[in-house]
């Protein structure tokens, strides 16, 4: 069994998609900023005082009880509440909070040639910006170097073409410019 528990290995998402009648996983979840995927589930609890102690309500329960980051509820400030929050070692705030990129799909409405720039605007870090292309449509251009992944972005999309993915290295060092501490 790989669900963090008995052999303290991270979740086999696939087989507990087969397992549970649906097509395929999805991507993976983003859990709160600062956790190490690399114990997570062997390490939490499940007990919810990450969740609580979120100023911004974004965390909450997903699969198999582990509190997962829903950007449609609003963004990360990366206050660090959820893992002052928590009495388990899951937490490392010397690294980057998470190595979150956003992108953008085909269904924003500025590709189909609607003015709409709400994730510009609500980024607090600038990293979106509309540039022309043919045709008269624009088009979203993410910045990585100065996206933190704080998901004001998705929120903020009216048709829900804004997603937050999982990098394979982090962007960035350091913690993000807007982060309380």
């Amino acid at each position: 069994m790989t669900d963090g528990g008995l052999d303290g290995g991270s979740i086999d998402r696939g087989r507990r998609c087969l397992l549970r009648g649906r097509p395929a996983a999805g991507p993976a979840p983003i859990h709160p900023p600062w956790s190490r995927p690399d114990y997570f589930t062997a390490l939490c609890t499940r007990c919810g005082a990450c969740a609580a102690a979120c100023p911004e309500a974004i965390l909450r329960p997903g699969d198999g009880g582990y509190p997962e980051a829903d950007f449609t509820r609003g963004e990360c400030s990366f206050c660090g509440a959820c893992a002052d929050a928590c009495a388990e070692p899951i937490f490392d705030r010397t690294a980057p909070p998470w190595a979150l990129r956003a992108s953008v799909a085909p269904s924003c409405l500025a590709v189909q040639r609607v003015v709409c720039r709400s994730c510009q605007d609500v980024c607090p870090e600038g990293a979106i910006r509309f540039q022309p292309a043919p045709g008269g449509a624009a088009h979203a251009r993410i910045d990585d170097t100065a996206c933190t992944g704080c998901g004001a972005c998705v929120a903020a999309c009216p048709p829900g073409a804004v997603t937050l993915t999982h990098q394979t290295a982090p962007h960035k060092t350091g913690s993000p410019v807007h982060a309380v501490r």
